[in-house]
């Protein structure tokens, strides 16, 4: 049997066991996730047609994992104009195994897979306690790049390619004032490339204007 399935404002085609790659869906590896947006069910030449959607169809799928695509580079430049303007943008992809196609309103079979148990810790008191690595690996890697000064922070803006949104994103990972651009470091520069949506041709632009805006 197969499904066509649409998410992410795409359409899969689909069978059991198929491993697929969509833009993000929430979820963490081992949950078990449903598909309700099916357009075609079908097995051999029985084909069910959606109008849109099959009614009371869906696909169930396993989280295998998250992640990020390949960066793409978007460069646009107006001829004698002395302006251009270089993006950067990684999407945010799930990877997941289907599991069943459901027909009739059915719920998936499989449950999702159990978490690890935390292994608790002895105490000089003879107390346990259960760390959770999982939840101290999570803070750590969405703790901001770089620790914001003290202070009122510059209006980014002012640096030629930094929109409103950018300077946003900047200014969650602590960059906030023409200082910090200015001095920021070839391995800044790839560390910020690496986590963020800007190319690091980009950022060598902005760091060269902040020294200017900085005197």
């Amino acid at each position: 049997m197969f499904a066509v399935i649409k998410t992410g404002g795409k359409q899969y085609r689909v069978s059991a066991n198929d491993l697929l790659e969509v833009e993000k869906v929430s979820g963490e590896p081992g949950d078990i996730i449903q598909f309700g947006d099916v357009l075609i069910v079908g097995e051999g030449e029985d084909v069910t047609l959606g109008v849109p959607f099959v009614d009371g169809a869906s696909v169930a799928a396993e989280v295998v994992e998250q992640g990020r695509g390949k960066k793409v580079i978007a460069f646009k430049k107006r001829r004698r104009q002395n302006s251009r303007r270089k993006r950067g943008h990684r999407q945010l992809l799930t990877t997941v195994r289907i599991s069943e196609i459901l027909t009739g309103g059915a719920k998936p079979s499989k449950k999702a897979a159990a978490k690890p148990a935390a292994k608790a810790e002895s105490k000089k008191d003879g107390e346990k306690a259960a760390p959770k690595k999982a939840e101290a690996k999570a803070e750590a890697t969405t703790a901001p790049l770089f620790t914001a000064p003290a202070g009122e922070p510059d209006d980014l803006t002012k640096i030629k390619g930094i929109g409103p949104v950018a300077a946003g994103q900047l200014q969650e990972q602590g960059i906030a004032t023409y200082a910090q651009i200015a001095g920021l470091s070839d391995d800044d520069v790839a560390r910020i490339d690496e986590a963020m949506p800007f190319s690091a041709d980009q950022i060598k632009d902005w760091r060269e204007q902040a020294k200017e805006l900085a005197k």
